[in-house]
């Protein structure tokens, strides 16, 4: 037990410092931003759904909810301070109508959030508690991880890597897989299942990586529509959830 007890611990340590990676990816454009003064095509929805899914995770993860799993509160409590920064940008710079849309779904995310601390604070208890709060993490969890899938399906269409940073890719690859481990080693499927997911879109951005890599070079010389697109998606940054965890 001492061999898996410290396994655990270590695959939690790398998780961290992978899905710290993602959470800083999105830096390149609230930079853009600011120094634009505008958010032009970029979208705020990853910023404060990726909020959301941290906010769940690091309430999860707290001893009184889920034992053994203080490792997911901070580097979740780590990204919420993150994501909340770039949403306050976002909102800072957005036009008057964006403006509105992302604070009216900032408080949203809010509520929800308070909504599930409340519910299970006060009406749930023990096992049932981590029941009730791992579902709904798991499920914006995998929220957050499917995201990229707009860029695997631009990444097929053009046959080019422009919008999928490799980097990104491999931190999306290497977050998965550790915090899918950690669950697998703590016999918690709450972590595992998303991790899981987000392990295996990982892997498959890394294979297109591969098979499409040569011809990116290519691809940027040609002036192309998509480009309106990666920028109503915010793929320049590479941000899904991760941006994930």
């Amino acid at each position: 037990m001492g061999v898996v007890h410290t396994l655990h611990f270590v695959f939690g340590i790398f998780g961290n410092a992978t899905a710290l990676f993602l959470f800083l990816a999105p830096i390149i454009t609230s930079k853009r931003i600011v120094q634009k003064r505008s958010t032009e095509q970029f979208s705020g929805l990853p910023y404060v759904m990726t909020l959301l899914n941290c906010l769940l995770s690091a309430w999860y993860g707290l001893p009184f909810v889920s034992p053994n799993n203080l490792l997911v509160s901070t580097i979740n409590g780590t990204g919420a301070a993150i994501e909340s920064i770039y949403v306050l940008i976002f909102i800072a710079f957005a036009p008057k109508k964006e403006k509105k849309k992302i604070s009216a779904l900032l408080l949203l995310v809010l509520a929800v959030f308070a909504a599930v601390a409340l519910v299970s604070m006060l009406a749930l208890h023990g096992n049932n508690r981590k029941l009730f709060c791992g579902i709904a993490a798991t499920i914006f969890s995998i929220i957050m991880y499917g995201s990229p899938l707009s860029i695997i399906r631009l990444v097929i269409k053009t046959k080019s890597v422009e919008f999928m940073p490799f980097f990104l890719s491999l931190f999306v690859f290497l977050c998965g897989a550790s915090w899918f481990a950690f669950g697998l080693l703590g016999k918690d499927p709450f972590v595992a299942i998303p991790n899981g997911f987000g392990f295996g879109l990982g892997t498959v951005q890394l294979i297109l990586y591969a098979i499409y890599c040569d011809k990116k070079e290519l691809f940027t010389k040609k002036s192309t529509p998509d480009d309106s697109l990666e920028m109503g998606n915010d793929k320049s940054s590479g941000k899904s959830r991760l941006e994930q965890v």
